[in-house]
């Protein structure tokens, strides 16, 4: 496995930036740059290929970098005492003036670059990326906070079923839990995403474009969060030819996402990325099967 040092310095300041900005919006901007290389590439742009692969996949903003870098950051943070919720990845860290809480994310994200390196060297069939963000959240949650990958059950969850049961305070996204409102966000966008894989011949069009619209997430509370419905439905139906291979993987993206969510999100002390873990299942079942 080659590791590029300046590489692993350029993904120091990744995973820096990613603490200073805050995860999710790091992750927005991930999406925007995505999007810039992609249309570039419709233009002929010969630097295309490095705007995404380089910067937006790259040791800078790639999610299991910045995004995993922020995570960990603000795990790291609450630990500590700081007035910051572990969960919390929407918060600039910068504010909070402390070196320490930046070091770590840029410790996490030469960690998220080096665990990519080695999915992608041993040639496994999955999405690397997001096992490198489930996986970095998971380490940071068991060093920080002691706890575990499944969280701490409450006495109201146990009452009401365990790990399954959605309780106040304990919901991923209140919006988007129910099954029928997963099922019909992921039959939706998986049909809009398929569309897009098919028409352009690049899957991650639809990513970019899931991941860049979370900043309105930001100023309205109830916006779906789509990026591990979107990128499973294009690559699925630019792999069939079929829209309706895109609704379903859609679809199954969603359901996921909700599982993992109830699994590893909703009675834990931080973010474990539901969407990560989903992108993991809908893309190693891609890869050994389409």
């Amino acid at each position: 496995m080659a590791i590029d040092i300046g590489y692993l310095a350029a993904a120091f300041g990744g995973g820096v930036l990613g603490a200073c900005l805050g995860g999710l919006p790091a992750f927005i901007m991930t999406g925007f740059v995505l999007m810039v290389g992609i249309a570039a590439g419709f233009f002929g742009g010969p630097e295309a290929a490095n705007i995404i692969a380089g910067v937006g996949f790259g040791p800078v903003l790639a999610p299991w970098v910045a995004f995993a870098g922020g995570v960990a950051a603000a795990t790291y943070a609450s630990s500590r005492g700081f007035e910051i919720e572990g969960k919390d990845i929407g918060t600039p860290l910068a504010q909070l003036n402390n070196p320490g809480v930046l070091l770590v994310g840029g410790v996490f994200g030469v960690i998220g670059w080096l665990l990519f390196t080695l999915w992608n060297t041993l040639g496994l069939k999955t999405d690397t990326g997001g096992l490198t963000v489930a996986i970095s959240a998971i380490i940071a949650r068991a060093v920080f906070l002691q706890q575990g990958p499944l969280g701490t059950l409450t006495d109201e969850a146990r009452a009401k079923g365990g790990l399954f049961a959605v309780t106040e305070g304990h919901c991923w996204l209140p919006w988007q839990s129910d099954w029928g409102q997963v099922a019909m966000i992921g039959i939706g966008f998986g049909l809009a995403g398929g569309l897009i894989g098919i028409v352009t011949g690049q899957p991650v069009l639809a990513f970019g474009i899931s991941a860049a619209s979370l900043v309105f997430l930001r100023f309205a509370p109830g916006f779906p969060v789509t990026h591990h419905i979107t990128l499973p439905a294009a690559t699925a139906a630019l792999a069939t030819g079929s829209i309706w291979m895109g609704a379903l993987f859609g679809l199954l993206g969603a359901l996921a996402g909700e599982v993992a969510a109830r699994c590893f999100f909703n009675y834990g002390k931080n973010h474990i990325d539901p969407p990560a873990v989903s992108l993991v299942i809908t893309n190693t079942i891609i890869s050994f099967l389409l």
